[in-house]
């Protein structure tokens, strides 16, 4: 089993959950607090021993790389005015990673997207993390699986419950739970519209083997006319071990407005700098 240390970051969506605002900005780049969506994900990755980023994108994205590029002008203004405490801040950024770009030249879904970035990742396991899933928890969610693919060697998907009305927006798995949080998957499938194999969801983080990728490319349009992921995934299901781990800790879809607010208030609330007033806002606010 070769070791986990690339990670792939699927950016090439339009958006379109969050227009007007992600008209010209790219949605992994809005601002969750005080950093862009995207970083939460990068930072999971590499708090979870993972230094090879693969980052798909699309036209009009080039400002994700530049907010982990060096900003020189901006540098030296902020030196000058003696901004030290900022300028760390921006250093560390631009320290954080180096990134590798993948353009994703059509729109064709998510298992499209991971298999654009066939040749970057090569012949080795790999993560995948939908940056519009942020995941507040202690032990970052990626690193939790990466105990169950090191203990396996066999794929991992991230799992949670969800109510019977929520299943036929995601990926939803069956089996059976072989510990207190690691599942044994037995079948997949892509957003049921009717009798859901079980209430637990596949949520964006993945841990999967190079063997994806020819499946991925065997892969016909499935759901909403795009190539999925799942339906790959449900072929290694068939081919060999499977395991879902329910992760602790708390996930919001920050790719929709709601979900943004709500990871907003709680990512503000843990802030160290800004937790403490913001609180006491909030109190106000709703009585």
């Amino acid at each position: 089993m070769n070791s986990l240390r690339t990670c792939v970051f699927p950016c090439a969506g339009f958006g379109t959950r969050f227009f007007p605002a992600t008209k010209v900005i790219p949605k992994e780049m809005l601002p969750l607090v005080d950093k862009p969506i995207l970083q939460y994900g990068i930072e999971e990755a590499r708090d979870s021993g993972l230094d090879k980023l693969i980052v798909v994108t699309s036209k009009g994205k080039e400002t994700i790389f530049d907010h982990f590029d060096r900003t020189a002008e901006l540098e030296r203004s902020l030196r000058e005015r003696g901004k030290d405490e900022l300028l760390a801040e921006v250093d560390a950024v631009s320290r954080m990673v180096d990134l590798i770009a993948v353009r994703q030249k059509e729109a064709l879904g998510l298992g499209h997207a991971v298999l654009t970035a066939r040749d970057a990742v090569g012949n080795e396991p790999f993560a995948v993390v939908l940056p519009d899933d942020v995941i507040l928890a202690e032990v970052p969610a990626l690193s939790q699986m990466r105990s169950v693919f090191e203990d396996t060697g066999r794929p991992v998907v991230a799992l949670m419950e969800v109510s019977e009305e929520e299943t036929s927006r995601y990926g939803i798995v069956a089996g059976e739970l072989v510990s207190e949080r690691r599942f044994r998957v037995t079948e997949m499938v892509e957003k049921p519209k009717e009798n859901p194999p079980s209430p637990y969801a596949i949520i964006g983080r993945y841990i999967l083997p190079p063997d994806i990728f020819p499946l991925l490319e065997k892969t016909q349009q499935g759901a909403g006319g795009e190539i999925q992921l799942t339906d790959a995934m449900a072929e290694l299901v068939r081919q060999g071990d499977f395991y879902g781990y329910v992760f602790e800790g708390t996930r919001y879809d920050a790719g929709e407005k709601l979900g943004y607010l709500k990871a907003t208030v709680d990512y503000a609330l843990r802030h160290p700098k800004l937790g403490r007033e913001f609180r006491e806002y909030l109190k106000d606010a709703v009585l």
